[in-house]
């Protein structure tokens, strides 16, 4: 074949065939709807295929045109990583970042994040986006995302942690109950008690219900009422309808607003859970993530965590043994 397709070609059939719309398409990629079907109609002359079947109303792909664009995905994103090593070359810490952050962690680490990113990285296009874990893993692997700040351990291939620090749980409890301003609590006390929780779809709620398993909770004690996040959940804590466990970093927040609520501490060993960033396995700013964790790190101490020294974290990055499913650690003191 002496003739190659272009960049613009295949970037406007990977529009097509994603919206399956050629309107929709051209908007997508910020061209004219004739540009883009022309690119198209050049591409498919110059693969010697056809590869959408056009209609009045709708646009499908041919049998060829579902193989192809697998294809021109792949080659597309292949020009974007190339794009990225390059530019992470001339200038870490330049151009833009986007960063995935779990709800239950955003409002009470993004201050310290943005703060490091302003004095440190004064360069840095730092986008924030906050997503639940199963949306920000499905954004970094498919180039969405460049890196998440969330609970680990994850367990998943091609996903490479960093992990920053350990956080303990503790209990919030309404004004009176038996758990308020305790300071010793015993994890049996979560079998019977009326526990309060995120919706399907947070880790903090498997967190949740993995601390009550090892608590040993028995499965047919119902969890009645949920909250879509932690300030309704606190909320709905103050006005007595049960218990809540909140992470140590949330609770100066969530609670310090409400002085019909107060908060119980676990005897040690407390659970807790790991916080780590995570990024694409061999992506070409590994060096400079690395880096940015570790000034990180330094920018989490005030807080009230224990953050992870270098030989505290595996060799490979991911969460140090002792790690229980969900991201808690039952093995660690409290702050």
């Amino acid at each position: 074949m002496s003739k190659q397709p272009s960049l613009p070609q295949l970037r406007a059939f990977a529009a097509v065939a994603e919206h399956l719309h050629f309107r929709d398409a051209a908007a997508s990629i910020g061209t004219s709807q004739p540009a883009l079907s022309g690119a198209v109609a050049a591409l498919e002359e110059t693969l010697g295929v056809q590869l959408v079947e056009r209609t009045t109303r709708r646009v499908l792909l041919t049998a060829a045109g579902e193989r192809i664009a697998a294809r021109t995905r792949s080659v597309l994103d292949a020009v974007g990583e190339l794009m990225e090593e390059a530019e992470a070359a001339r200038a870490p810490f330049t151009g833009v970042l986007r960063l995935g952050v779990i709800p239950t962690v955003a409002p009470y680490l993004l201050p310290t994040v943005l703060r490091l990113v302003h004095v440190r990285y004064p360069e840095l296009d730092l986008q924030v986006h906050e997503e639940q874990t199963s949306s920000l893993l499905e954004g970094l692997t498919g180039g969405r995302l460049d890196l998440l700040l969330l609970a680990v351990p994850l367990g998943m291939p091609g996903v490479t942690e960093l992990p920053l620090f350990d956080e303990d749980f503790a209990v919030v409890a309404p004004q009176g109950h038996w758990l308020a301003g305790r300071q010793a609590i015993p994890r049996e006390a979560l079998r019977e008690m009326d526990l309060l929780l995120l919706d399907e779809g947070h880790c903090l709620r498997d967190q949740a219900l993995d601390i009550c398993r090892e608590a040993g909770r028995p499965g047919g004690v119902p969890v009645t009422t949920t909250a879509a996040g932690l300030s309704t959940l606190v909320q709905l804590v103050a006005g007595g309808l049960g218990v809540t466990l909140l992470p140590r970093t949330a609770l100066l927040v969530e609670t310090g607003r409400n002085d019909q609520l107060s908060t119980g501490y676990f005897e040690d060993p407390a659970p807790s859970r790991r916080i780590a960033l995570a990024m694409r396995s061999g992506t070409a700013r590994a060096e400079e993530f690395t880096a940015f964790a570790a000034a990180l790190r330094e920018a989490l101490r005030p807080l009230p965590v224990r953050v992870l020294d270098a030989d505290e974290t595996a060799a490979d990055g991911t969460a140090a043994p002792g790690t229980a499913p969900g991201g808690t650690t039952a093995d660690a003191g409290r702050a």
